[in-house]
């Protein structure tokens, strides 16, 4: 999708943080309901531009840049997931946001959940797709296959720009799409991250402990009772529907939704679908939407 050069944030900054420094972004006038936009591994703000016009019509959003993405600094540093939501909450009390409806997609679901785990007195509504909370063997599998080609040669790592959009787009968006818009696509995940992939190592295992510590937060997590919607595409092999339904039973007040043609990135295969339901559920508050 070609991005919106008409989209400009209203304000900006950078929140310097240990050894960090976060890019973040503020669109709107402070005078609404604020959506934040938590990116996946190898996104960054500038990724969701093309989105905005679908929620800025209603809402203000915050977007901001983990380490090792975007804006923000890359220091080849460990990373973790609990100070990546910590992040948030100081981007918030610097623009005046009391609570925030979070969207996690992908790896942004893991720093929602935690978001959700150690600051659910800030959160109005939040939404995942593409996401776990369980071990999987199978998911495990893949990060190592990852991080196998994250820490090989160039060659190597070109070469996961293939296996990577073959992994997780579904059949129906890829047959839509021209070979020069997967190439393109291609080319600048590999220019982005060819000269930085221990940021992708870093992030990657970031996930680490966080899966360590899942049976030690599990009373956390099944604690949250803010309203949680669930979307799924039915055709995500990056991380199946079955793995992802387990998260029914974590999150008290839930709801699936399956999202039909699509695989693991369903806010871009589709848009049309996704944003609107997260509207009509950020709205209402409720899961009973």
């Amino acid at each position: 999708m070609v991005v919106n050069k008409t989209i400009e944030p209203t304000k900006t900054g950078r929140l310097e943080t240990g050894a960090h420094s976060i890019w973040w972004e503020y669109h709107g006038e402070g005078k609404r309901e604020a959506v934040c936009l938590l990116n996946g591994l190898a996104m960054h703000t500038r990724a969701w531009y093309s989105f905005l016009p679908l929620i800025l019509d209603e809402y203000d959003v915050i977007l901001y840049d983990f380490p090792g993405q975007g804006q923000s600094s890359k220091e080849d540093v460990p990373y973790y997931i609990p100070d990546m939501a910590r992040l948030l909450v100081d981007i918030m009390d610097l623009n005046e946001v009391d609570q925030v409806h979070l969207v996690g997609i992908s790896y942004g679901g893991f720093v929602a959940m935690d978001f959700a785990r150690l600051f659910q007195g800030r959160l109005c509504t939040l939404t995942l797709s593409g996401i776990l909370l369980s071990h999987e063997r199978l998911f495990e599998m893949y990060q190592e296959i990852s991080l196998r080609f994250y820490r090989g040669t160039k060659e190597e790592f070109e070469l996961y720009t293939y296996y990577m959009y073959e992994k997780i787009f579904g059949e129906s968006f890829v047959t839509k799409l021209v070979p020069e818009q997967l190439g393109e696509m291609r080319r600048r995940f590999y220019d982005r991250y060819v000269d930085d992939r221990h940021c992708l190592i870093r992030l990657t295992e970031a996930q680490n402990p966080f899966f360590a510590g899942i049976e030690q937060n599990l009373p956390d997590y099944q604690a949250v009772e803010t309203p949680v919607l669930l979307m799924a595409g039915e055709q995500d092999r990056a991380i199946p529907m079955w793995q992802q339904k387990k998260l029914l039973n974590i999150f008290p007040q839930s709801r699936w939704e399956t999202i039909p043609e699509s695989g693991h990135v369903v806010y871009l295969e589709r848009a049309d679908l996704f944003f609107p339901m997260v509207k009509r559920f950020m709205k209402a508050g409720d899961v009973r939407f």
